[in-house]
C-alpha cells in the first residue's frame, strides 16, 4: 500500500471522522479566534502603536497564547472522548468514510487544514517568544504587579532606567531563567493569597554578584581619579537661605602604574567582612588583604577577639551602591535638590520649612497626599502671606505639585514604604553607610583602627557656605 494512501486511510480518515464533535469544533474556534486576535495586535504593534498598559500585555502575550494552546488541546481531547464513546457503544465503523481527493471542495478543505496547521505552529512559536520577552520587560516587572510599585517608581527616575530589570536580577541562560520563573511563581502565589511582605525586602542575599551585574558595563579597575561634588541646602528661614558644601571625592581606582588608590582602589576586591544582620547594616568584622599578601583583621571591641556568626563575603560594588537603581531619597535631600534645580522656587518665603513639614506629615495614601499637600501649602500662604498668592500664585501651585511628586516617588503607605525604609549606603550623612566600618571601633591586634580620617575619601573645600569662593574661583 502506498505511503500516502496508508496515511490517508490510517490517520486522515479517522481524524476527520472522530474530529466531528462539539468539543473539537469548539477548540478549533477558540484557537482561530485567539490566533487572529494575537496576529492583529502584533501587526498594530509593528506599526508603532504600542500600548503601555501592563494588563494589555498580559492579555495579548500571556492569556491569549494560553487560550490558543488550550483550544488546540481541546481538539485531540474531543477526538479521544468521541472515540471512547463510540467504542463503548460498539459504533466504530469497520471502514471510515472515504476521502476522495478528486473532490475539488475536499481538496480545498484539506489545503486549508494544512495551511492552518502551519500557521498554528508559527503562532505558537511567536507567542511563546513574545510571552517570554514580555515577562522579562520592565513594564511587566514593575507595573503588572502592584506590590512592586515603589521599586518601579524609583527605577524610572534612576540612572539605570534604560537597563532592563532582568539584566541585574535574572541574567542569561536556561538555569537563571528557570530559577527566576520558579521564584516568580512563588511571588504570584504570595500576592494571590495576600501573603506578601510589606515592605518588599531588598534582595540583598539573592542578588547576583557585582562581577556579573555592575562589571558588565563598569570597569572596576578603571582609574576615575577625583570628582567634584557640590551640594546645595536651604535654611528654614523666610528667605530660604541657600548654602553649599563643596568637596572633592577621591574615587581613585587602579592608575597606569597599577597603584590602587582612592575609595574604589582601596576597597574593591581587597576586603572581606562578616555581616551580623540580613541587611548587612551591622558589620562587626573586617579582613583586609594588604599589598604584600598579608591580611589584617579589624574587629569590633565587643567581639573580644572572637569571629562572629554571619555571612562572610568579599566586598564589592553593591555593598556601597546598594540602591543604584532603586534610590529612595530623604525628604531633606529631595527638597534641597528640587529647590537647587529651580523646580520649587526659593523666592517663596518659608517654602523650605513648610515644604519639609508637609513631606514629613503622615498621609493614609498617596491619593490623600496629592490632595492635601498642594491644598495645605496654599492655605499656609493664604493665612500667613496672602500677598504671595496674589503675586506668585503660579509658583505656589508649581511648588505644591513638585512636593507631591517628591512624596509619591518616595513614600508608599500601602506598601509601608516611608522615609528611611530603604537605607542608602553611599556616604554617611543620612544613613550609617561608611560608618558601618569606619566607626573607630574596628581595631586590629596591634591597636590600629580602621581610619576615620575624612581626607582619605574626600577633601572638604567648603561646608555650608553661602556662595563659596571656591566655586567662583573654579568659574562655577
Amino acid at each position: 500500500m502506498p505511503l500516502l494512501q496508508k496515511f490517508r486511510e490510517g490517520w486522515v480518515r479517522p481524524a476527520l471522522f472522530f474530529g466531528n464533535n462539539p468539543i473539537s469544533l469548539a477548540g478549533g474556534a477558540i484557537t482561530s479566534a485567539s490566533g487572529v486576535t494575537m496576529i492583529g495586535y502584533w501587526l498594530v504593534e509593528l506599526f508603532g502603536r504600542f500600548n503601555e498598559n501592563p494588563y494589555v500585555g498580559i492579555i495579548f502575550f500571556l492569556l491569549l497564547p494560553g487560550l490558543f494552546i488550550a483550544g488546540l488541546a481541546l481538539i485531540p481531547v474531543g477526538v479521544f472522548i468521541r472515540h471512547r464513546k463510540l467504542q463503548k457503544a460498539g459504533q466504530i465503523p469497520a471502514q471510515y468514510p472515504k476521502i476522495d481527493l478528486n473532490d475539488r471542495m475536499f481538496r480545498h478543505g484539506l489545503d486549508i487544514v494544512l495551511l492552518a496547521t502551519i500557521v498554528n505552529l508559527l503562532v505558537v512559536a511567536m507567542a511563546s517568544y513574545r510571552g517570554a520577552a514580555y515577562m522579562d520587560s520592565p513594564q511587566f516587572c514593575g507595573q503588572s504587579c502592584h506590590v512592586m510599585h515603589p521599586e518601579y517608581a524609583a527605577y524610572k527616575i534612576s540612572a539605570h532606567s534604560h537597563v532592563a530589570c532582568v539584566e541585574c536580577h535574572i541574567g542569561s541562560g536556561a538555569q537563571a531563567y528557570f530559577s527566576a520563573k520558579v521564584n516568580g511563581t512563588k511571588q504570584l502565589l504570595e500576592v494571590s493569597f495576600d501573603r506578601y511582605p510589606t515592605p518588599i525586602p531588598s534582595p540583598v542575599t539573592s542578588l547576583r554578584p557585582a562581577r556579573v551585574i555592575c562589571e558588565g558595563c563598569h570597569t572596576p579597575a578603571k582609574f576615575v581619579g577625583e570628582k567634584l561634588l557640590v551640594k546645595s541646602s536651604f535654611a528654614d528661614d523666610e528667605k530660604n537661605t541657600e548654602a553649599q558644601t563643596v568637596l572633592v571625592l577621591h574615587l581613585g581606582g587602579e592608575d597606569s602604574l597599577s597603584h590602587l588608590t582612592g575609595i574604589h582602589g582601596v576597597h574593591l576586591n581587597h576586603m572581606e567582612y562578616i555581616a551580623a544582620d540580613p541587611t548587612r547594616g551591622n558589620i562587626p568584622w573586617v579582613q583586609r588583604q594588604n599589598p604584600d599578601g598579608t591580611e589584617t583583621v579589624f574587629a569590633a571591641s565587643a567581639l573580644n577577639g572572637a569571629i562572629p556568626q554571619g555571612e562572610r563575603r568579599t566586598m564589592d560594588c553593591i555593598d556601597c551602591h546598594n540602591r543604584a537603581s532603586h534610590t529612595f531619597q530623604t525628604p531633606e535631600d529631595a527638597l534641597n535638590r528640587s529647590m537647587a534645580d529651580g523646580a520649587i522656587s526659593a523666592d517663596l518665603p518659608w517654602v523650605h520649612k513648610e515644604g519639609l513639614e508637609l513631606l514629613k506629615t503622615t498621609y493614609a495614601s498617596q491619593d490623600e497626599a496629592r490632595v492635601k499637600i498642594p491644598a495645605q501649602l496654599a492655605a499656609f500662604y493664604q493665612a500667613q502671606h496672602p500677598e504671595v498668592l496674589q503675586t506668585k500664585a503660579a509658583l505656589v501651585k508649581t511648588a505644591g505639585e513638585q512636593l507631591t511628586t517628591i512624596y509619591t516617588q518616595n513614600v508608599f503607605p500601602d506598601m509601608k514604604v516611608t522615609w528611611g525604609t530603604h537605607p542608602n549606603n553611599i556616604g554617611h550623612m543620612s544613613y550609617p553607610g561608611c560608618f558601618r566600618c569606619h566607626d573607630g571601633d574596628h581595631v586590629a591586634k596591634g591597636g590600629k583602627a580602621i581610619t576615620q580620617d575624612c581626607a582619605n575619601c574626600h577633601n572638604l573645600l567648603a561646608v555650608e557656605e553661602a556662595k563659596p569662593k571656591v566655586l567662583s574661583d573654579l568659574g562655577l
